[in-house]
């Protein structure tokens, strides 16, 4: 499972909110060491991240996960591996590996990450060369007192909005319980499969266990949704050759008696699960909390205690 900072650092949104005009850069993608390992990333100026900027000196070290080179079924070959041919640019039998963001080049057999030089090449942690989809369900409700009214904030007199929050096994941050989109797996499959495995343990469950939370489920997924991002992730996992992209997106539970009768759990990559208040004070793995910001914007919700903060250039 994958579990799916200041402004510059945050990806582009490819949705309707045209108030943020944020320049596609790295700021996690470039952290050593690499997560999981001892490996210190060459290091890359700002000025020199972006392609198109010439560095004939630029010389990246080159890593891939001991656990990505063993084979797994969720990983892909060495590119000079015998009989593997990557279609990159398109879909490959049930892998996907088109981009959220358009084309991508393909240099040396490898293809090249959209947004900048990394100071790593190879994988990482990373199974596909190229593009690694994974899915974001950003699920939310209203804060309530004991009597079910909705809570404003006392400085910002909005409404305070809560969402299902995960802490990592890996490295201990909290995020969105997402994860890796299966080969042939509608995105709508792995939004539901992530939420129950990592925030409801359903794979420690019983088929009867299972099924009724499947039946809870199905009411807040098969409503009224919307596609917070889609696109390039700024991850700490990223490599010159192959990086996360996402697509989040928000289920609101508007009264909160769905969500009121699923008990929590944390299952599979979580260590913990439980509902968050959302604020600007909020510290989220990768780019969740620039998602969770845009969620608010779209629900009037509280963000900041400060009327005058927005995200600028």
């Amino acid at each position: 499972s994958n579990l799916s900072a200041s402004c510059w650092s945050r990806p582009h949104p490819v949705n309707m909110f045209n108030s943020y005009h944020v320049k596609f850069q790295h700021s996690k993608a470039l952290t050593s060491p690499y997560p999981g390992s001892h490996i210190e990333r060459s290091q890359v100026p700002e000025d020199k991240v972006g392609w198109l900027t010439e560095w004939e000196d630029y010389n990246p070290v080159e890593y891939t996960a001991k656990s990505v080179l063993a084979g797994p079924s969720w990983a892909d070959p060495q590119i000079n591996h015998e009989g593997f041919s990557p279609k990159f640019n398109e879909r490959d039998g049930e892998v996907e590996r088109k981009s959220l963001n358009g084309l991508y080049v393909v240099e040396n057999g490898r293809p090249r990450n959209p947004v900048g030089r990394t100071g790593l090449t190879g994988r990482g942690l990373l199974g596909r060369w190229g593009p690694n989809h994974a899915a974001d369900p950003v699920v939310t409700r209203w804060k309530r007192d004991g009597s079910g009214n909705k809570v404003a904030h006392p400085v910002s007199g909005k409404n305070i909005l809560q969402f299902v929050a995960i802490k990592r096994r890996d490295c201990g941050e909290w995020a969105i319980p997402g994860g890796m989109v299966d080969p042939g797996e509608k995105i709508s499959a792995t939004l539901k499969r992530e939420f129950q495995e990592e925030a409801l343990n359903s794979l420690e469950k019983s088929p009867e266990e299972k099924a009724k939370l499947e039946k809870q489920l199905q009411k807040l997924f098969s409503q009224d949704h919307f596609v917070v991002y889609r696109g390039y992730v700024d991850d700490p996992r990223n490599t010159d050759n192959a990086w996360m992209e996402t697509e989040a997106v928000n289920y609101h539970d508007e009264t909160g008696e769905t969500m009121d009768n699923l008990p929590l759990e944390a299952g599979d990559d979580a260590g913990v699960v439980k509902w968050v208040d959302i604020s600007e004070k909020l510290e989220l793995y990768a780019s969740h909390s620039y998602f969770i910001k845009l969620v608010t914007e779209k629900r009037g919700a509280h963000w900041s205690e400060d009327p005058g903060s927005e995200c600028h250039e």
